[in-house]
């Protein structure tokens, strides 16, 4: 019924409007006809903050056990109301009713690649190596950060393909993001937002691998050279070729990793356990330069800059100096491997030790004895005189 004069919604019969407190006759009492079915819903006018609110009724519940226990009440439910309110209009309210009845009918998209990545570096992320994180994360900012944005549901085989012909120079770098993509799509597997077994598809290119050139004896002669008359730089090169290092433990080398008295250097290695747990072997020869690199240490205690860039320029600047061919940092290590491997009386479990190898089987990859040491080897076969 309605208020005759504020024409207040009056959802049930009142002697008094509860608006304006306008006394009701008897006609005005009569309910009116219902004008909407069962379960639609139904619309009241709130006096006080001057809204019409949208109702319906969303199920329903027992009485609670207290009031079980009359028989007269346990056929009796108490009704489970949802209600949306601020409508300035009766008819507004009224048609909210069927959006507040079925809920709001809205698509369901996929969450973004980057959703995931950030879902990723919160859980299994936190359980890798230092390098291992370090790869993913490269993986994550150079290459496939420029796909983040896209719906994961979205994105292809032909897509992933095409982001790891183009932004992948080698096999190891479009490696790293296949595996960080058959991550991320686990996860969304699990969520029901995608096919974990899509990234599993990408064709990796083929795997090159050159063989490393070690240095030459001549080489090594001019890089002390270079280092006896004052150059720094060719430090670089020789603390590697005579330790054996890696060149991202030579970067991070710290001072008080240094035993020069016990020639040794500890807890520098990096990535496997067996590199981590084992010293590295200081020669005596090498002992000057490393005294001399400790005298020029940084302040913070490493002894070079904690600027990758720099540290490559110096070693590619020592080579250019001695006039040494431009070989990587990595044929440093091949160069003692195989200068140890060549050496007569030398075990192959002492190579192992000494480049802090899991296994001697690394003598296959990382020595390259040339022709003149393989005739030299079966020169020391003799006959019987």
């Amino acid at each position: 019924m309605i208020c005759p004069k504020c024409k207040t919604d009056l959802v049930q019969c009142t002697n008094y409007c509860p608006n304006c407190g306008k006394k009701l006759s008897a006609d005005q009492k009569k309910r009116r006809t219902k004008s909407r079915g069962n379960g639609t819903g139904c619309a009241y006018y709130d006096p006080i903050h001057r809204y019409w609110v949208a109702q319906i009724v969303d199920g329903y519940r027992d009485l609670p056990a207290f009031d079980l226990d009359n028989p007269e009440n346990r056929k009796q439910k108490i009704p489970i109301k949802k209600t949306k309110a601020g409508f300035k209009r009766r008819e507004d309210a009224l048609a909210y009713c069927a959006e507040l009845k079925n809920g709001p009918q809205k698509p369901v998209l996929a969450p973004t690649l980057e959703v995931y990545w950030n879902t990723y570096q919160d859980g299994q992320y936190k359980a890798l190596s230092a390098s291992k994180q370090q790869a993913y994360r490269t993986a994550w900012t150079n290459r496939l950060a420029s796909i983040g944005g896209t719906r994961i549901d979205q994105l292809t085989v032909a897509d992933l393909q095409k982001l790891v012909d183009d932004k992948c120079n080698s096999y190891y770098t479009a490696r790293d993001v296949r595996t960080l993509l058959i991550s991320l799509f686990r996860i969304a597997a699990a969520d029901g937002y995608a096919r974990q077994e899509i990234p599993t598809f990408i064709q990796l290119p083929k795997l090159e691998e050159k063989e490393q050139t070690p240095f030459s004896e001549t080489e090594q002669a001019s890089l002390w050279k270079l280092y006896e008359g004052g150059d720094l730089r060719a430090a670089v090169p020789l603390l590697m070729i005579y330790t054996g290092m890696m060149p991202g433990e030579a970067m991070t080398l710290r001072v008080d990793q240094i035993d020069i008295p016990g020639r040794r250097i500890h807890g520098a290695g990096i990535k496997t356990k067996v590199r981590k747990q084992t010293d590295i072997v200081l020669a005596d020869d090498i002992v000057p330069v490393v005294e001399e690199l400790i005298a020029h240490a940084q302040p913070s205690g490493y002894i070079w800059k904690r600027v990758e860039d720099e540290w490559y320029a110096n070693y590619y600047d020592a080579l250019t100096a001695a006039k040494c061919r431009r070989l990587t940092p990595y044929s440093c290590r091949h160069t003692t491997a195989t200068a140890l491997a060549i050496t007569e009386g030398i075990a192959p479990q002492t190579v192992k030790k000494v480049m802090r190898w899991s296994t001697s089987k690394m003598l296959d990859r990382y020595a390259h004895p040339d022709q003149a040491d393989a005739l030299e080897a079966v020169n020391a076969i003799k006959k019987d005189r």
